[in-house]
């Protein structure tokens, strides 16, 4: 049941309807998923109407996968669902940075300085100097973090 899934829009909140098409899944199949798994919890406007934030989407798609392509039962993926969001809280308690969906480059000032001099040769302004700048305190930063 390999299907692409669409990609998920910049918006702060989704619909049922909205959510169905972006995890290819029904709404009624969303409202019983909500009882099941306490993590899934959308929030409720006028007339008991469901708005759901990007999070809970790219939560939805990990149940979907769950049981629908990796054949889960319910009870199989809130157990892993739990076992998944017990990692996350641990990373984040032992101060981890936790960057779903992004790859981080590590990179070393010989790189930064190669960087920066093919930025000046090729005829960038100040502002993309300044980015080098802040970058290269942010991977300090993240430096002082990992030693702590």
């Amino acid at each position: 049941m390999e299907k692409t899934l669409p990609l998920i829009p910049a918006k702060r909140y989704f619909t049922i309807g909205e959510v169905g098409d972006l995890c290819g899944v029904k709404p009624h199949v969303l409202r019983y998923w909500e009882q099941e798994f306490t993590q899934l919890r959308p929030m409720k406007r006028r007339g008991n109407r469901r708005y759901y934030q990007h999070h809970e989407v790219l939560m939805i798609r990990r149940i979907r996968d769950l049981l629908y392509d990796q054949g889960f039962t319910i009870s199989g993926a809130r157990n892993k669902m739990q076992e998944l969001l017990q990692n996350e809280r641990d990373k984040k308690r032992n101060g981890e940075i936790l960057l779903d969906g992004v790859e981080v480059l590590e990179i070393d000032d010989v790189d930064l300085d190669d960087f920066v001099d093919s930025q000046s040769r090729d005829g960038f302004d100040d502002s993309s100097t300044h980015l080098v700048q802040v970058r290269r305190e942010l991977f300090e930063i993240r430096e002082l973090l990992a030693t702590e």
